[in-house]
């Protein structure tokens, strides 16, 4: 497995200035051995070229890899779908520009019933796996979202859609932070989709304290949880390896930091702790 870290870890300092192509020297100097890239932090959302130009920069001048290119669409309304299958092939576009072979994706909120909102999200990514695998990339599917976000039905979407496609373009994002947001445990969530899995957003998370500031997510049935650095918090990192490594997967293993600490100090931790349950 290869270990990266998302842009989405230093989501805090891009909001008071700090660039992409700064964290990409950052990631270099904590050791890892590539990045994650997300539509979300474009300036300029109208034209990327500016800001891709001195990403390239970076990526060449540090030899990091950009393993993974991430997007945030969201299927749900029938009647926007092609603007978000749009929003998948701007993403894939950029995966190759940047030579990453997979794009994350969501699956989608809204509709009226589980039902309707799994169907929607089935026929979204079947359209846009269309133009995925014409340019050789895979979409992973993350379970985001507290909906449709169990292992179960991520596994059935994907399933689905690629019965539908005939391809197997669609594979999973297992995130092991957020399957604890719908009743799964984070090797449960993981085995239930690491046979599809195109690579993993590496996350920990503890329950929050009665009464805790900050950023608290809640969970489907109501419990509240808060990041930490990897390690540190109540997720089974463990299993959730080793469910990928019993599937045979090898591919990138990206930390995803949303404690409220510094990322400054977090991440290193959490680079070293996730080394060493790779290692493991």
């Amino acid at each position: 497995m290869k270990l990266g870290l998302s842009m989405w870890s230093f989501v805090q300092p891009w909001k008071r200035g700090f660039e992409v192509w700064e964290f990409i020297h950052q990631a270099k100097q904590y050791g890892v051995d590539g990045v994650e890239l997300l539509d979300f932090f474009y300036r300029n959302q109208s034209d990327w070229k500016p800001e891709t130009e001195k990403i390239q920069t970076a990526l060449h001048e540090t030899g990091l890899a950009c393993g993974v290119f991430s997007v945030a669409n969201m299927f749900g309304d029938p009647s926007k779908r092609a603007e978000q299958v749009a929003v998948i092939h701007k993403g894939v576009d950029q995966a190759v520009v940047f030579g990453a072979n997979v794009v994350r994706v969501f699956s989608g909120h809204g509709a009226d019933s589980i039902e309707a909102l799994i169907e929607e999200s089935v026929n979204g990514l079947a359209e846009a796996c269309a133009y995925a695998h014409a340019n050789n990339v895979k979409l992973a599917l993350e379970n985001h979202g507290l909906q449709i976000g169990r292992g179960s039905q991520v596994a059935e979407i994907i399933e689905r859609v690629r019965q539908k496609t005939g391809t197997d373009t669609l594979g999973s994002n297992p995130d092991t932070g957020n399957f604890l947001l719908c009743g799964d445990t984070s090797s449960q969530g993981t085995q239930a989709v690491a046979k599809y899995a195109c690579m993993c957003h590496f996350k920990d998370f503890e329950p929050a304290p009665e009464g805790a500031s900050g950023h608290v997510y809640e969970a489907a049935d109501g419990t509240k949880f808060r990041g930490t650095a990897i390690g540190e918090g109540s997720a089974d990192l463990k299993g959730a390896i080793h469910a990928l490594k019993t599937a045979g997967f090898s591919g990138w293993v990206n930390i995803e930091y949303e404690a409220e600490e510094d990322p400054f100090t977090g991440v290193p931790r959490s680079v070293t702790a996730a080394r060493a349950l790779l290692a493991d």
